[in-house]
């Protein structure tokens, strides 16, 4: 249930991001110092992707790499912002969702120490009480054995008018 909420909203995000991006682009393109800034940006990204092609394909990387025109290089570059915006959305995105779930997981977390703190208690209180019911035990059967089998069974409500104990039986 989760994923597909999650991608969802990551492709929502992503979508409603287009439009910003898009926006920068233009932006980019007309103001006059940023053009000259990913205009140098476009070069040394084309510079780096050819030598990487190069490479790949085994052919000569000390030839010298032919610069970028000014448009192409505008628009190379006002693409590399396009989706540095939008992966840098979607990545906000993943780290909120960490953070989220982390909180959560967090919290779980500390209901869960919580409730074996709560269990270790009523452990202990069950313990002590189990220790209290002991020594009574051990009590009563200190007192059955000192007064003998009538002791146990002569009861406090087991007594004559007069206030005496009742005579027991001669074996």
């Amino acid at each position: 249930m989760a994923l597909p909420v999650a991608k969802l909203g990551t492709l929502a995000l992503r979508t409603l991001s287009k439009p910003i991006a898009s926006r920068l682009k233009s932006q980019a393109a007309v103001h006059p110092k940023f053009r000259d800034f990913i205009i140098s940006i476009a070069q040394m990204n084309h510079r780096i992707t050819t030598t990487i092609q190069r490479r790949i394909y085994g052919h000569a990387t000390d030839v010298e790499i032919r610069p970028l025109d000014e448009q192409k290089a505008v628009q190379a570059a006002t693409d590399l912002i396009g989706e540095a915006f939008i992966f840098s959305v979607a990545v906000a995105a993943l780290f909120f969702e960490v953070q989220r779930s982390a909180r959560s997981e967090a919290r779980k977390e500390e209901a869960r120490k919580q409730e074996l703190e709560e269990l270790k208690q009523r452990e202990e209180s069950l313990a002590k009480e189990l220790e209290d019911l002991k020594l009574k035990l051990d009590e009563i059967e200190r007192l059955a054995k000192g007064r003998g089998l009538s002791g146990i069974l002569n009861f406090k409500g087991i007594q004559g008018a007069d206030g005496s104990k009742a005579a027991a039986p001669a074996c």
